[in-house]
C-alpha cells in the first residue's frame, strides 16, 4: 500500500529539515511505501528555498513539492492541495515542527493496512502530552467533548495533527476548510459520514509561540463553530456523491433546455 504523508509548511525553515529526514526515515506497516507531498504555504523565511534543496537530496521515497504563490493560504488549504495531488490509498497528515514524532507512524497506520479502521487519530491525551500549555490542555479538552456531544463520538484528542485516513473516506467528502479548522471540519464530516475514529497513543513535544506555534486563541473559538455547524448540516451538502449526482442532474436538465 501506498502511503501519502501531506505535509503542510508555512515558515518552517529551522524545523523542516530534522522532520523531512524523521519522515523519510519512519517505518511503516509490512508491504507499504510512502510518498511524501510538502506544500509550502507562500513561506516568507527561506523555507521555500530550503525545500527545493531538501527535496532533491531525499532519494526514497519520491517527494512532491506544491508551493502557493498567495503568502499564507492557510492549512486547511494547503490540506486539500495535498489530498488532490496524492496518489495513496492512505493519507496521513504530518506537521511541519517537531511537535509529532514520525516514528509513531507504525502504530497509526497499522489499523489501516490491518483492515481494522478506516480512520486513526494518534492522541496526545492517551499518553502524556509533553510541556503543553494549561491554557491550551483546556482548549483542547474543551474541543473534544464538544465533538463527543455533538457526534456521540468517544475520542480523546479531536484537535491532534497526526490524523490518517483510508484515501477512499476522504474522496466521499468535500472540504472547504481555509486554515486550522481542518481539523474539526474533518472530524465532524467523517463521523457524520457514519465512520468510526479509532485512536491509538503518541509521543508528543509541544512549543511554544515563540518557537513557532502559529494556532491562536481565536482558532478554538472557529473550531467550536466549525463542529456546531456541521452537526447541523444537511449530509448532502459535503457528501461528494450525492453533490455529483446533483450536478449531473443539473447538466443533463440544462441540455435539455437547450434542446427543446
Amino acid at each position: 500500500m501506498l502511503v501519502s504523508i501531506l505535509i503542510p509548511v508555512y515558515n518552517e525553515f529551522k524545523t523542516l529539515p530534522q522532520v523531512l529526514e524523521r519522515v523519510a526515515n519512519a517505518k511503516l506497516p509490512e508491504g507499504c511505501t510512502k510518498e511524501i507531498l510538502i506544500i509550502d504555504d507562500g513561506s516568507v523565511d527561506g523555507t521555500t528555498q530550503l525545500i527545493g534543496k531538501m527535496a532533491d537530496r531525499v532519494k526514497e521515497p519520491d517527494v512532491l513539492v506544491v508551493h502557493h504563490s498567495v503568502v499564507n493560504f492557510g492549512k486547511g488549504a494547503a490540506v486539500r492541495v495535498g489530498i488532490a495531488k496524492a496518489k495513496g490509498e492512505i493519507m496521513l497528515i504530518q506537521d511541519g515542527d517537531l511537535e509529532y514524532d514520525p516514528n509513531d507512524y507504525l502504530a497509526i497506520l497499522q489499523p489501516i493496512v490491518d483492515g481494522k479502521a478506516d480512520v486513526v487519530y494518534g492522541s496526545r491525551f492517551m499518553s502524556n502530552p509533553a510541556g503543553m500549555a494549561f491554557a491550551n490542555w483546556v482548549a483542547n479538552r474543551i474541543l473534544t467533548v464538544s465533538c463527543n456531544v455533538l457526534f456521540g463520538a468517544r475520542i480523546t484528542d479531536e484537535a491532534t495533527a497526526y490524523k490518517a485516513f483510508r484515501t477512499s473516506v476522504l474522496q466521499r467528502i468535500k472540504l472547504v476548510c481555509m486554515r486550522f479548522e481542518f481539523c474539526p471540519e474533518v472530524t465532524a464530516k467523517v463521523l457524520r459520514m457514519g465512520y468510526g475514529i479509532s485512536e491509538v497513543p503518541i509521543y508528543y513535544n509541544a512549543r511554544s509561540i515563540a518557537e513557532g506555534k502559529k494556532i491562536r486563541w481565536y482558532d478554538g473559538v472557529d473550531a467550536i463553530w466549525t463542529l456546531l455547524r456541521y452537526r447541523l448540516a444537511s449530509r448532502n451538502s459535503f457528501d461528494a456523491q450525492a453533490i455529483e449526482r446533483r450536478r449531473r442532474v443539473h447538466h443533463a436538465e440544462a441540455a435539455t433546455d437547450q434542446t427543446s
